[in-house]
Formats: structure tokens, sequence, C-alpha cells
């Protein structure tokens, strides 16, 4: 699916992230796999740029701090723009309430009807959405992104929070 947002080559982009494994640190080989997916998503299609900086491409380094989601942004060759800081706390009801529909979602796929399933995905993806714009309020000002690269971006985070 292309994202009609982000012209391919353009400089408005993240081309690499990292999570800061000292903050973040490890946990099982699912949730691993998750994290990393979750990386792979974003890098193959997202729009992201610096309300007041240079434009890039970017690399973005992920870590928690002071229970502050660290947003640490370099251009391509490394060299440090910006850090921006977020905290956890605008994130944490709904983070937890869309673990608990995830979980009812991957019960309910095992025994419930069809339309049972439906409904329940249907109010995970709003939850999702929810998210994606609380996000793209928390970084208004200081980073640029569009609905797509969002969703993707509160996927990482979540995938951040997962304990598996």
């Amino acid at each position: 699916m292309t994202d009609t947002n982000t012209p391919p080559g353009s400089a408005d982009r993240l081309i690499d992230i990292i999570l800061d494994e000292a903050t973040i640190g490890h946990n099982s080989s699912q949730v691993e796999h998750e994290r990393r997916v979750a990386i792979f998503d974003l890098l193959e299609q997202n729009m992201f740029a610096l309300e007041n900086g240079p434009t890039g491409p970017y690399r973005l380094r992920l870590g928690i701090a002071e229970k502050r989601l660290i947003f640490d942004v370099s251009d391509e060759n490394h060299k440090p723009l910006t850090a921006v800081a977020l905290s956890l706390s605008s994130f944490s009801r709904l983070i937890k309430d869309y673990f608990l529909v995830c979980e009812s979602y991957f019960e309910a796929i095992k025994t419930a009807p069809p339309a049972r399933i439906e409904a329940i995905d249907m109010g995970r993806r709003s939850m999702h959405d929810e998210g994606s714009v609380l996000l793209m309020e928390r970084l208004k000002g200081k980073i640029s992104t569009d609905f797509p690269t969002a969703r993707r971006l509160f996927t990482l985070i979540c995938a951040l929070h997962w304990k598996g």
C-alpha cells in the first residue's frame, strides 16, 4: 500500500530507528519480534519532519527517561538535531485500555462468532486511532507526521510497553 502523502525519496522521513536499550531494556523473543516488526513497518513508509529544524532524512533514537518518552532526532550523518520529551502519563491509560481490548480480541478469535470479533476489532482500531491523534497532538509544534506515520509510531510505543 502506498502512502500518497510521502513521495518516494522525500527528505522528510525516518531512515533509521534505534531503541535505547539502556532505558527500554530487553524482553522475551516474542516482544523483541513485535518491536522489530513495528520498526520495519515504520521505516517502510513514513512522513516525519522537524517543524523548526532542518529537513531530513532523520534518524530517531527512542528511549525513556523520568517517565518520558524521548524522541532523540539526528540527521542522516548522526549529527544531533533535537530531543523531544513526551510525558508517558498522557498515554498510559490509553495504552493500558488498548492492551485490554487486544487481549479480548485474541481471546475472541478462538471461539467468538465473526460479528463479535469484528466489533472488538473495530474498538481496537478506534483506540489505535485515538492514540495516533494524541501522539500527533503531543508532537505538534515540534515534529510533524502524517496520520499513517503517527499510527505506526503509536504501534511502536505500544510495543515498547508490551511485556508479552
